[in-house]
């Protein structure tokens, strides 16, 4: 039998990890149970929009920077009708927000969305322990009163399955289509509307698979007319758009497993020869839909300061990341080039086919949070889709 690390008298919230590792502290949000994968976020900024990313679902998340919620919650940093992970883990506990645009405080928020929380943890020695044995099936609990039956939570991490194999990117996605409507955002000025933006040349069809709000505004910026659909929709609903570009969205859960129940769409819309461009998950089913394979990583890329080379220019970029998964650059075909590399472990963060309209890259150009070092990949599809359209001119 496990014997369980000690409950300290004023500890009301733990995490468990699937080993039996018992970490005490305080909790904060919601009153909960939550069992999923245990991953870490080093980004020191955007924690409204980490937690609203629905690439998330599945996954508890342990905030490296240690002070979260200083500036509270708004309504227009949240990247996702509804967050999908199951709570987090922070060293601080939330202090009284002090920002003009803070409209509540990250505890009530949290409670409001159903998400536990927990404080007074040692998010370092924790984020040492993943980055050494790898991402972990764990269980957040914050019960006010401090009752927990440890056995019970170590049986349900036990059962739980995990998220290799799970396709969960049909549970994130909206299941209506939706015309975008605002561009980026601006410091006085709130959300652009997109028709402000500049022209909107190209219609650009984007497949939901768990997407944040600012790509889109991302592309509109770019000069798209933007529909979002679900990212099942099948080869005929997308084409009733008359696309000049198809543009595939993150999302969460083991690209395999999404792949397989889409892939006739994605061939489909391969052969018709229009204009692909791909980001995180996109970045994988792409990868799949070309030939190539992903894995699991072992603890997974997340946070804002990413370094990735350009490899066709020499650049690197600083960008923003969050996955768990990896196109496995040695799988790809040889009409499929990898474009970009992580110069922290050399893993693919970008591919183009030399054959094909499509492109696409692991991390996250509509730097939500992040650095705007790679926006002009929207510009890049852009020129694609204004390349295309030139040649059937001609």
């Amino acid at each position: 039998m496990i014997q369980f690390a000690p409950q300290p008298k004023n500890a009301n919230a733990l995490i468990m990890l699937e080993d039996g590792t018992v970490l005490w502290g305080t909790g904060y949000g919601a009153e909960k149970i939550n069992i999923g994968e245990i991953c870490f976020n080093t980004a020191m900024s955007g924690y409204q929009e980490i937690l609203t990313d629905p690439s998330y679902a599945g996954q508890i998340i342990t905030f490296t920077f240690p002070h979260i919620g200083n500036v509270g919650v708004n309504e227009e940093d949240i990247e996702s009708p509804e967050p999908q992970c199951l709570g987090l883990i922070t060293r601080e506990r939330p202090t009284t927000p002090s920002n003009w645009r803070n409209e509540k405080t990250l505890t009530d928020w949290l409670a409001d969305k159903g998400l536990p929380a927990i404080a007074g943890i040692d998010t370092r020695a924790l984020t040492q322990k993943l980055r050494d044995n790898g991402s972990a099936r764990g269980a957040i609990a914050y019960n006010a009163k401090g009752e927990f039956d440890l056995d019970g939570i170590l049986q349900s991490i036990k059962e739980w399955s995990g998220l290799a194999g799970l396709n969960l990117a049909k549970t994130a996605q909206r299941d209506e289509t939706v015309d975008w409507d605002t561009s980026i955002w601006q410091l006085g000025q709130g959300f652009t509307n997109a028709n402000d933006a500049g022209e909107n040349a190209y219609k650009v069809v984007a497949l939901d698979f768990g997407a944040k709000d600012n790509i889109m505004r991302g592309l509109t910026n770019a000069g798209c007319d933007v529909v979002l659909v679900p990212g099942t929709s099948s080869f005929d609903e997308i084409m009733k758009h008359s696309p000049d570009g198809i543009f595939l969205s993150n999302g969460p859960g083991d690209p395999a497993a999404t792949y397989a129940e889409i892939k006739d769409t994605l061939h489909s819309i391969m052969d018709a020869g229009c204009p692909v461009f791909g980001i995180c998950l996109g970045h994988q089913l792409l990868a799949l839909a070309l030939g190539g394979k992903t894995e699991k990583m072992h603890f997974g890329h997340r946070g804002a300061n990413h370094p990735v080379k350009d490899l066709k220019t020499g650049t690197v970029e600083i960008t923003s990341q969050n996955h768990g998964f990896e196109v496995k650059a040695d799988s790809l075909p040889d009409n499929v080039e990898v474009t970009h590399i992580s110069l922290f472990d050399n893993s693919c963060e970008g591919i183009a086919s030399t054959d094909k309209a499509a492109f696409s890259v692991q991390y996250h150009p509509e730097s939500s949070p992040g650095p705007h070092d790679s926006h002009y990949l929207f510009d890049r599809f852009v020129e694609m889709m204004t390349d295309k359209k030139t040649k059937k001119a001609a």
